[in-house]
């Protein structure tokens, strides 16, 4: 990329070119437009926190709500973030006022992505909602722009159902986790119509704000981390069932067992570690009288139907003063971001 700038400058500096021609060259990479402005779609939790790690890193970000009240919030939601980052300086406090000018709210849909580069949508998870989405955006968008989904759940090949057969080569799944703008990981996903060329701009974008991309080669429900995620929790949600241990001490002996290992060293690198032989013989002993459910625990529903939903109503597995929530979650904050700066050294 620096290579052809710098002979598009000589050619610049030898001949009578316009400027306008000189940065018509430099966002045009044979006939390819660079990715410069970002739209998502969907300012609730995981929307808001996509824009925010956009706009962190510099970009321009459109940011789409339907809702008055979610798009009347969303800078007061991604401000007491912005603070916390630069509480642990990650940022500095002096950049917050322009990370957050970086984002544009809209009502209106055709406003917010009439010229963008690339969309990520981050709204409800329903298919027929999705797919009237991103017909519209394919209208709506120009040629160029690749248009991408933040689900888990829910096949990319049926969302772009009614989209143009050369906009399916521009759409693709980029999952994110939660918080957004802390969590490092994103899913991209290359199958189907996706093209070769479509993943690596995605790639080489997300790379740009600091995400550890996943690459996904087979269209598998749930994708990796969350399918990782829920085998690990199907054992949990059964030992408390039976009553092996209370929950703080499942909790520890996740957090300070497996999880101590996993935040720095892979399954498969463990096993190696460990040696394939050992975890041959403590699977055969050990898969047999394990948990192999395949539908929630019933624990999980029990709690549901108690309306014991976690923090957000006061208990769950543990309980939550109302007067401690907003604490709790910066607390959590806080772990997640010390580990954030950790994971540095992972790569």
């Amino acid at each position: 990329m620096r290579k052809r700038i710098d002979i598009y400058l000589t050619i610049l500096k030898n001949s009578h070119f316009t400027l306008g021609i000189y940065f018509a060259i430099l966002i045009c990479q044979g006939g390819e437009v660079m990715i410069k402005n970002i739209t998502v779609i969907g300012g609730g939790t995981m929307g808001h926190g996509i824009a925010e790690c956009f706009a962190i890193h510099g970009y321009k970000v459109n940011l789409q709500e339907i809702n008055k009240e979610i798009r009347e919030n969303v800078k007061q939601n991604v401000l007491p973030e912005l603070k916390i980052l630069a509480e642990e300086e990650v940022i500095q406090e002096n950049q917050i006022d322009e990370i957050l000018s970086r984002i544009s709210i809209y009502e209106d849909l055709k406003e917010a992505a009439k010229d963008a580069d690339y969309v990520v949508e981050a709204i409800v998870e329903d298919v027929k909602i999705k797919q009237e989405l991103f017909k519209n955006l394919d209208e709506i968008c120009p040629e160029h722009t690749i248009l991408t989904s933040n689900t888990s759940s829910l096949k990319i090949s049926d969302i772009n159902k009614y989209v143009s057969d050369d906009r399916k080569t521009k759409t693709m799944v980029t999952h994110w986790y939660n918080p957004g703008h802390i969590m490092p990981i994103a899913e991209l996903t290359y199958f189907g119509d996706t093209s070769e060329n479509t993943f690596n701009k995605v790639k080489e974008l997300y790379e740009s704000i600091n995400k550890v991309v996943v690459k996904v080669d087979k269209d598998v429900p749930g994708l990796i981390a969350n399918r990782i995620q829920q085998g690990v929790a199907r054992e949990v949600f059964s030992l408390i069932q039976m009553g092996a241990a209370s929950p703080e001490d499942i909790d520890k002996a996740l957090k300070f067992g497996p999880a101590f290992r996993y935040c720095s060293t892979g399954q498969l690198e463990i096993a190696d570690f460990g040696g394939l032989d050992i975890w041959a013989v403590v699977g055969d002993n050990l898969l047999s009288v394990m948990d192999n459910t395949k539908e929630a625990n019933p624990i999980l529903r029990e709690k549901v139907k108690e309306g014991k939903l976690g923090l957000k109503t006061g208990e769950g597995f543990y309980q939550y003063n109302d007067e401690e929530k907003e604490e709790i979650k910066r607390e959590y904050t806080k772990k997640l971001i010390t580990q954030l700066k950790v994971s540095k050294n992972y790569i």
